[in-house]
């Protein structure tokens, strides 16, 4: 019965624990990943006292859903502006949160999303930006 509970309580610590965003430590080691990965990267402005920061943590980067798609497919950099993290001056926008995907060398691929995107649409937009990765990177390699 021990080692059945001590199973028991490895298996849920360690699912609990696979159950949130893998974030990379700074944004100059997230372009690093991305690019020996050759993943796209999901880039967050953000604020620890921003009502729609703390939303978007809790609901959409919460999801499971998003959670695996984001740790299989992308490299996630969150920068707090109140923490004072480095980010690229032409990334900062007024308004957070900011949601910025990126090429592996840190260019944008589209304009931000601004604010707390909801899950089903945040997954749609991991879609898109999945599409759009693989589409240039066959052009790239000439397919």
């Amino acid at each position: 019965m021990g080692k059945l509970l001590l199973i028991i309580v490895f298996l849920l610590t360690t699912s609990l624990m696979a159950d949130e965003v893998h974030w990379a430590k700074d944004f100059t080691s997230g372009i690093e990943q991305a690019t020996k990965e050759n993943k796209p990267v999901l880039f967050v402005f953000s604020r620890h006292t921003c009502k729609y920061c703390v939303i978007l943590e809790k609901t959409t980067f919460s999801d499971s859903r998003v959670i695996k798609e984001l740790n299989n497919d992308f490299v996630s950099i969150i920068a707090y502006s109140d923490e004072g993290d480095a980010m690229p001056q032409e990334l900062w926008r007024p308004g957070t949160p900011t949601i910025w995907f990126l090429m592996p060398n840190g260019q944008p691929m589209f304009q931000p999303l601004m604010g707390a995107v909801k899950e089903n649409a945040f997954l749609q937009a991991l879609d898109i930006v999945k599409k759009e990765f693989s589409e240039i990177n066959k052009k790239k390699s000439g397919k």
